[in-house]
């Protein structure tokens, strides 16, 4: 396949006799002939919208699928994770950035067909292909067609997303995938409008289709950015949101900011602040709370909600106790833990192996 491989979209009209207008996210790029709009791969070419970025990656790589971050779905288990170049927010604290904020095609310089990347799964022993580094619904043909492809294979496909997505376009981007992560990235209209320029009400919209539309099991990440989103009311709300209406047994990430991209001049992250904002969550009926990017085994590992027994333990990514039995419920208690689990843990721990296809 070419690197330049372009592929035309659905999800745009016409404005007028110059200018179309993007209709898959929020954002409604107006863009003119040979134009890109603010995600840098969606452009207009020959009076309509399409993808320039078909089949090309800034990398693919096998990660632990706890990675992603998710501790429920087939914890220990290997991901074939890839990503392209560009964004559809604009987030000034961008742990991606030399990927989300690409503007350059040599950023994605490697290449895979559909069926390529299902073979690698194959051979490398992966389950699952996750659309991670940058967000997959600005890719989402690509996505749409790997993920065909894998549902043919048996393989799953996660999407690590922000949620930024029309009704139209995410009910059909969705149908695709089988476990997601959402970055819930704070509980202010204020936080998404000047940091991320988007609009918390949007992620708030996917996050409801998710649960009560599909089947599709997904966590949920929150970065806690020092004097941003880390107050003890900002966590309250959020986790209180989270429990009224998805209910107290998604899993909630709280995950360390360290800067970065347009925001060097704020201090990483205390480890304190995530424990604190775990133990919000937990007061506020959240039955799964972990701790990401610190050293932290007891915040990173997974507790049954009923008897508060450990049912999982995590070290960074290489689990350790393993106290479910075959229908995963508590060995102690026979709670239930929602989520998808093997008989026994996936055994990949924290290896990474990149990974090189021939064009």
């Amino acid at each position: 396949m070419a690197l330049s491989s372009i592929v035309p979209t659905q999800y745009w009209h016409k404005v007028d006799a110059e200018r179309v207008q993007c209709d898959l996210c929020p954002r409604h790029c107006h863009l003119r002939e040979g134009q890109q709009g603010l995600c840098f791969i969606r452009a207009c070419q020959n009076g309509q919208v399409v993808l320039t970025s078909y089949g090309r990656s800034s990398g693919f790589c096998v990660d632990p699928i706890e990675k992603k971050p998710l501790n429920h779905f087939y914890p220990g288990t290997p991901v074939l994770s890839f990503g392209t170049a560009g964004c559809n927010l604009a987030c000034k604290f961008c742990q991606n950035w030399d990927m989300s904020k690409s503007r350059e095609m040599d950023t994605i310089a490697e290449a895979a067909t559909p069926e390529q990347l299902c073979q690698a799964a194959i051979q490398t022993g992966c389950r699952h292909i996750a659309f991670t580094y940058n967000d997959p619904v600005i890719f989402m043909e690509y996505a749409i067609d790997v993920a065909q492809q894998c549902r043919e294979q048996n393989i799953n496909t996660v999407a690590v997303t922000a949620g930024y997505i029309c009704e139209k376009p995410r009910q059909e981007f969705f149908k695709h995938i089988d476990a997601a992560n959402v970055d819930l990235k704070a509980f202010s209209e204020t936080f998404y409008k000047n940091l991320c320029g988007a609009s918390l009400a949007t992620t708030l919209d996917t996050l409801l289709y998710l649960k009560h539309d599909t089947d599709i099991w997904f966590e949920i990440t929150t970065l806690l950015i020092p004097k941003q989103n880390d107050s003890n009311n900002e966590i309250d709300q959020l986790t209180r949101w989270i429990v009224n209406e998805l209910g107290q047994d998604i899993p909630l990430h709280f995950s360390a900011f360290h800067p970065d991209w347009k925001m060097r001049d704020i201090p990483s992250t205390p480890a304190s602040t995530l424990s604190r904002a775990r133990n919000i969550a937990l007061q506020n009926g959240l039955h799964h709370v972990y701790t990401g990017n610190v050293h932290d085994r007891a915040g990173g590992s997974t507790y049954c909600s009923r008897c508060g027994k450990l049912l999982i333990e995590r070290d960074w990514y290489q689990l350790g106790q393993w106290h479910l039995d075959s229908a995963a419920c508590c060995q102690f208690c026979q709670q239930p833990l929602p989520g998808h689990f093997d008989v026994q843990p996936g055994d990949w721990g924290a290896q990474r192996l990149p990974l090189r296809f021939s064009s």
